[in-house]
């Protein structure tokens, strides 16, 4: 054995104990919030559940339930649509098709509401020429289910689509030689095989639509999440929002649980094989044009009219509002807080994925591992819980600042700045940020790092002067992603912010709430836009990864 192996063999069975000692001390201070809210919510003596918690429950369920569906649907469809055939745009639906993305649900919350509501031009319209006695209601759940389907199917179409790619080309092939026809074979074939894929993004799409409050409040849907936030904004009664905020972590493991059961262990997904496979059949000309005015129906009813209804809000408040500028001196500095605290945020998630993933590289067993994976399950936490938990650990460290003679506690230092802000983001946010640093890492020879411990470089040098450079890629894309999704973020704001203190997410909010469309069009618009930057960069994996696809056949 050589000099390198036997370093590389050490290195890798003890690692470093201070580097892992870090990985773990960041995996229990991520679990802290969580385990804050299930241990008060468990020991709490007081119940104080809301009468209509029932109604809540099963309002949940419907919900998720729906979205579920639409999401299925929609998300489902279109990948069929763009895997299995060729047609006029195709190949740039494909990756439109997930800028739906860059649209917050609150955002198309307001604009459907404000379209399609009794006093919307769109009633109007069909009182005045098809009957005056129509006045439909679309404030109902049902309405809240359309919205957050058209603004979450992207999840689901883009494991949808990745799943029918890598199907093995025989077993599709074995099915179409024996007899059955493009579409029997993708409902009796590749859409049970494509099972643990669509598992996966419905669970996504069930986490998001747990963490919203802004949509459902838009359209009167009272959800368990909601509940939390009423419960604590109205009484600021800790123990009954941590116990509701247990009941919205049920929901969530209930969730991962069926993710997990609907994967089983059976591997449904595989490579290899010959055969054509699913190769894209060009639909005729009619059949085509359907199938690009469905794609870009969806894109329709998702981003460009919502786009074009706020540019017109935005032109028409410039020109006859009153007198409010919609970009003015509040919003700056609604801008200029959801800068600093995207900022702040980005730097304080990457820098510890980054540390993290150094640390790994390093030489860790696999509780150390373990850990760092336990460190990202804070993106699938709800924000409302992750906003229960953080107030609940800085509680308690104020108890026993206190008890050791500490007068005040922590006093205003967090709750009355960015810190808990800052705490919860790096919460929920750090599994994204890991994410992406890990798969720079990944990219990374492992030769590279043994070379470099075995000419004598210390854990330090070696990051500075080897890891961080070729990471570069990686820490940039985490950066983006964790700065924009800190900037969309509205549930752990409007929980932890200090008094005055506003973003553009709670800044456009408050303006939709109070129905003032035209001052609140600029700032979604401007939310909107910096939310295409991350979709942008999905969008070119997509088109990277069709092009090998393509390549292959």
């Amino acid at each position: 054995m050589t000099q390198l192996a036997i370093l590389t063999r050490r290195a890798s069975l003890r690692g470093r104990p201070g580097w892992s000692a870090l990985v773990l001390l960041l995996a229990v201070l991520t679990a802290a919030p969580v385990v804050s809210v299930l241990l008060d919510g468990a020991t709490s003596e007081a119940r104080a559940w809301p009468s209509d918690l029932g109604a809540m429950v099963v309002t949940t369920v419907l919900l998720m339930l729906g979205v579920g569906a639409g999401t299925l649907v929609i998300g489902c469809g279109l990948a069929w649509l763009v895997t299995a055939y060729t047609f006029p745009l195709r190949n740039l639906m494909v990756w439109l098709l997930v800028l739906p993305l860059a649209m917050p649900a609150y955002i198309l919350g307001f604009v459907f509401l404000s379209t399609f509501d009794a006093a919307s031009p769109v009633q109007q319209w069909l009182r005045a020429h098809v009957n005056d006695s129509i006045q439909v209601d679309v404030s109902t759940l049902a309405g809240c289910a359309v919205v957050m389907s058209l603004t979450l199917y992207p999840y689901v179409y883009l494991m949808a689509r990745a799943a029918f790619a890598e199907q093995a080309p025989t077993t599709y092939d074995a099915a179409r030689v024996l007899g059955a026809s493009r579409r029997r074979a993708f409902f009796r074939v590749l859409l049970p095989m494509a099972r643990p894929s669509l598992a996966a993004g419905l669970a996504l799409v069930m986490m998001e639509v747990l963490t919203d409050f802004a949509t459902i409040q838009y359209f009167g849907v009272q959800t368990v999440s909601y509940g939390v936030y009423t419960t604590f904004k109205q009484s600021f009664n800790f123990a009954a929002a941590a116990q509701l905020a247990s009941l919205v972590m049920l929901f969530a493991v209930v969730v991962m649980a069926g993710e997990r059961l609907l994967r089983g262990r059976a591997r449904y997904t595989q490579r290899g094989g010959r055969g054509s496979g699913l190769a894209p059949t060009r639909l005729p000309l009619v059949k085509g044009l359907l199938a690009t005015g469905a794609c870009v129906a969806a894109l329709l009813a998702a981003v460009i009219v919502p786009v074009i209804r706020l540019t017109g809000w935005a032109v028409d408040h410039a020109r006859n509002g009153d007198g409010r500028p919609a970009l003015g001196e509040g919003f700056l500095q609604a801008l200029t807080n959801s800068a600093v605290v995207a900022v702040l945020a980005a730097l304080l998630c990457v820098a510890l994925a980054v540390l993290m993933g150094h640390a790994l590289r390093l030489g860790a067993g696999r509780l150390v591992r373990s850990a760092a994976q336990l460190t990202t399950f804070g993106y699938a936490v709800p924000g409302v819980v992750i906003g229960i938990g953080v107030l609940l650990l800085l509680r308690h460290l104020d108890g026993a600042l206190v008890a050791v003679g500490i007068p005040g506690g922590t006093g205003l230092l967090a709750t009355g700045s960015v810190v808990a802000i800052l705490c919860a983001y790096a919460v929920r946010f750090l599994g994204p940020a890991f994410q992406a640093v890990d798969a720079s890492y990944a990219k990374l020879p492992v030769s590279v790092t043994q070379s470099a411990l075995s000419l004598g470089s210390g854990p330090m040098r070696l990051f500075g002067r080897v890891h961080m450079p070729l990471i570069r890629p990686g820490v940039a894309v985490a950066l983006v992603l964790v700065a924009i999704d800190a900037i969309k973020e509205l549930p752990i704001v409007l929980m932890l912010r200090p008094i005055g203190f506003d973003t553009v997410s709670a800044w456009v909010h408050r303006l939709a709430t109070e129905n003032l469309w035209g001052l609140a069009a600029a700032p979604a618009l401007v939310i909107v836009g910096l939310a295409v930057v991350p979709v942008a960069i999905l969008g070119r994996q997509v088109r990277a990864a069709d092009r090998r696809e393509g390549g292959r056949r």
